[in-house]
């Protein structure tokens, strides 16, 4: 439940800001038609840091509701205070969720002493397995392998979503955390080559809006199906790269509104991608049969 092809689901907006229920329920269906493995809900890509704290966890538990057991659901529980990380997942462990993903305290730059009490803490307010989330280039902290092993032994952390594109990370989280810690890449265009190298899934943004190819992808490269998966990535690549013509979820939401999924609709400071990007994404899609 906590592996495969994972996407890390946008939040639908209104014109007026709020979230769209309808259009949330849409894109749950959608997914599980399309044989997506499991949902992120609440991530970076869900916009969970322009929300409150009470519409974090409506939504969290929307979808999983909605998911009706359909589907996996991850709850994203992160925070840069471990006192709001820790009432977030206090708040959602009522709800049938597969797990949390815990993104590394930003801005703080804790310590590896304070970074263990931190996932101790978070860790102790639910028994669910939580996934540490290593994105350096949101956090300005990366996690690397030897402190992901400290952080490996705290009960009830059973992986970690690596985002930072370094395919070596595979090998060496394998070597220091066991054969049992799950291996997930948080970074698209690399996901491929780090499922072929031993990883066990992507928590994909592009999965947004082709989630039946992906989830093609990820199952060959986790049976090691090279040639099949390769030629699958290759043909997922420009969308991989139109996904982060400007700061996620900015191109995504926009792609997603093209092909009529929801609204182009972003909470300040994110705004609709400029009209190059607009332009870049459209022909995108319209390359990969999408629009």
């Amino acid at each position: 439940m906590l592996t495969g092809s994972i996407v890390a689901l946008v939040t639908p907006f209104t014109d007026k800001g709020n979230v769209d229920y309808t259009q949330l329920h849409e894109l749950v269906d959608w997914h599980v038609a399309e044989g997506t493995d499991a949902i992120v809900a609440m991530g970076t890509t869900g916009e969970s840091a322009t929300m409150s704290h009470q519409e974090h966890v409506q939504v969290v538990s929307a979808i999983t509701e909605l998911a009706a057991g359909r589907i996996a659901v991850i709850a994203g529980n992160g925070s840069n205070a471990t006192a709001e990380a820790v009432y977030l997942t206090e708040q959602m462990n009522h709800l049938p969720l597969a797990g949390f993903l815990n993104v590394n305290p930003y801005y703080n730059k804790p310590s590896l002493r304070g970074l263990i009490e931190h996932y101790k803490a978070c860790t102790e307010a639910s028994d669910k397995p939580q996934l540490l989330y290593n994105v350096p280039g949101r956090t300005a902290a990366d996690v690397t392998p030897d402190f992901v092993a400290e952080l490996a032994s705290i009960p009830n952390i059973v992986g970690i979503k690596e985002a930072t594109g370094d395919l070596s990370r595979v090998e060496q989280l394998r070597r220091v955390c066991g054969p049992d810690f799950i291996l997930l890449s948080g970074d698209d265009p690399t996901g491929c080559e780090f499922m072929l190298r031993g990883g066990q899934g992507v928590i994909s943004v592009t999965a947004n809006v082709a989630p039946r190819k992906m989830k093609a992808m990820v199952d060959a490269a986790r049976a090691g199906e090279q040639a099949i998966a390769t030629a699958l990535d290759a043909e997922l690549a420009a969308l991989h790269e139109a996904m982060f013509v400007q700061a996620n979820p900015i191109p995504v939401k926009w792609a997603l509104s093209l092909m009529g999924k929801m609204q182009p609709n972003y909470r300040l400071p994110m705004t609709p991608p400029e009209l190059p990007e607009q332009q870049h994404i459209e022909d995108t899609l319209k390359q990969a049969g999408i629009l």
